[in-house]
């Protein structure tokens, strides 16, 4: 159980680890929580929309975030690390933007004030990858925990059946009522950017757009090297077919020469017979 082959879940569980640490030090968590009237309304901080979920102020939080990313490591090996990190960084994008705006233009207004506060953290991102990891990774196992005393051994045993990958929803939907409704409101929007992507409603040139392979460290070849390449490959198939045929022909011309002359009158007199 480790990172292997997931290079960028294990620079977003460090990075958050280390960014709400050293926000915690310097004591400037006043800069990554949203207060609609005051930061918005009042002070027009609207920059506050593209830094909010780069920490989390709280350290309860920063556990269940890590361990969440953590467990879902699967769907970048699925996927690819640059895939992966183009989705981070789209999902991130749309939750920045949207989320704030949703809260200050409608519902805000709706509640009459009482819907104020955006938490800061990742909750949005995570939630979006939580749409991927529910929707292509097949649970490994089932079970049911009994809600009767009843003796009953078959299948209609009265119960609520789990899978492994229950307790991981038990992380992310803590995540989503730590700072409700908020933090409520920042995971249903990442579910639904999640979703998006994941029933192709966004732009396809945006689901098909990727990062450049240098962002996650992925060295890609000029494409006349590439071609090159290729060349070089199907030209060393070709020389080695050539030589296997040519051997096989000399083979068959030598058995011919080789034949005796009893050989072929028996063949002349062969259909006779």
């Amino acid at each position: 159980m480790s990172f292997t082959n997931a290079p960028v879940t294990r620079s977003l569980v460090y990075g958050l680890v280390a960014m709400s640490i050293a926000v915690s030090l310097l004591d400037i968590k006043h800069y990554f929580y949203i207060l609609v009237d005051l930061h918005i309304w009042r002070f027009h901080q609207a920059w506050r929309a593209l830094i909010y979920q780069l920490c989390y102020t709280n350290s309860a939080e920063v556990l269940f975030a890590a361990m969440t990313l953590y467990n879902m490591r699967s769907v970048e090996r699925m996927w690819g690390a640059r895939k992966f990190a183009t989705f981070i960084f789209v999902s991130f994008i749309f939750t920045s933007v949207f989320t704030p705006t949703i809260l200050t233009l409608f519902i805000r207004p709706l509640t009459l004030g009482v819907f104020n506060y955006l938490p800061a953290g990742p909750t949005p991102v995570i939630f979006a990858v939580l749409a991927q990891y529910h929707a292509i990774v097949p649970p490994m196992y089932k079970y049911k925990v009994a809600t009767s005393t009843s003796a009953a051994t078959d299948d209609q045993t009265p119960g609520i059946t789990f899978s492994d990958k229950s307790y991981r929803y038990l992380l992310a939907f803590q995540l989503a009522f730590f700072q409700w409704p908020g933090s409520l409101l920042g995971a249903l929007m990442g579910w639904l950017v999640g979703l998006s992507w994941r029933m192709e409603v966004l732009p396809r040139s945006l689901i098909r757009w990727r990062l450049p392979g240098w962002v996650v460290g992925v060295q890609a070849q000029r494409r006349s090297q590439e071609f090159e390449g290729l060349r070089r490959r199907l030209e060393g198939e070709g020389a080695s077919t050539a030589a296997t045929t040519g051997s096989q022909s000399q083979a068959q011309g030598e058995g011919g020469r080789r034949r005796t002359m009893g050989q072929q009158v028996m063949d002349q007199f062969h259909g006779a017979f």
